[in-house]
C-alpha cells in the first residue's frame, strides 16, 4: 500500500480511503452483512490499530462512509449541472445521480437504504436532505419561494422513493427507462 517516498500523512490517507472504500463494500451489500471493525480490517487487510488511526469507533466510521457518499452524490450533482442550460439541467442532474448510485449500487444503497437499517444513520439521512433540496430549489424558475421550497422537496423526496425501490428491486425497470422518467418527473415540477 506504501508507495516509496510517500509521507506518513499520504500512507495515512490512503488507509482511511481504503477503510471508507470497504465500509461503502461492506454497508452497500445487498445481504446486509453487518459492519462491524473486524470485518472492515479484514476487507483491507489493514490491522485495527491502523483502523482507530482514522475512526475512535464502529459508528463514527459508519457516520463517515455516510457522509463520503453523501458529499460524492453532492459533488456529482453539482458538477453536471454547473453551466447547464437551464432545459438540459433535469437529465444532466439524474444522469449524474444515476452514474452514482445505480452504476455503483453499493453507493446507492448506502445514501438510500442504509439510513433505515442502520441505527446511527437514522438521523443522518434527514441532514443530509436539505443540501438536496437546495440544489433542486436553486435551478427552479418559478419566483414564488413557497412553490419553489414545495416543488424542491417534492422532488427530492420521489426521486429519493424512486431510486431506493430501483435500488432493492422493487422497481425493476431498465436503467434508460428509469433516467426517461426521472428526468420528465423533474422537467414537468418546473412548469408553470
Amino acid at each position: 500500500m506504501a508507495a516509496m517516498g510517500s509521507t506518513l500523512a499520504d500512507r495515512r490517507a490512503a488507509r482511511r480511503a481504503a477503510l471508507l472504500a470497504a465500509g461503502v463494500a461492506i454497508l452497500g451489500d445487498p445481504t446486509r452483512p453487518g459492519v462491524s471493525v473486524r470485518a472492515v480490517c479484514r476487507a483491507t487487510g489493514l490491522t485495527e490499530r491502523y483502523f482507530y488511526e482514522s475512526f475512535t469507533d464502529r459508528d463514527e466510521f459508519v457516520r463517515a462512509v455516510y457522509d463520503h457518499v453523501g458529499q460524492r452524490a453532492h459533488e456529482a450533482l453539482v458538477t453536471a449541472t454547473a453551466g447547464a442550460h437551464q432545459a438540459d439541467l433535469p437529465r444532466a442532474a439524474v444522469e449524474a445521480f444515476v452514474d452514482l448510485v445505480v452504476d455503483e449500487p453499493a453507493v446507492g444503497r448506502v445514501l438510500l437504504l442504509a439510513p433505515a437499517a442502520e441505527p446511527v444513520l437514522s438521523a443522518r439521512g434527514q441532514q443530509l436532505v436539505p443540501a438536496f433540496v437546495t440544489l433542486v430549489h436553486d435551478h427552479l424558475a418559478t419566483a414564488d419561494p413557497d412553490e419553489r421550497q414545495m416543488t424542491a422537496l417534492g422532488v427530492v423526496g420521489a426521486l429519493t422513493a424512486l431510486f431506493a425501490a430501483h435500488l432493492d428491486g422493487t422497481l425493476a425497470v431498465s436503467r434508460e427507462r428509469l433516467v426517461e422518467h426521472c428526468t420528465a418527473l423533474v422537467a414537468s415540477a418546473d412548469r408553470p
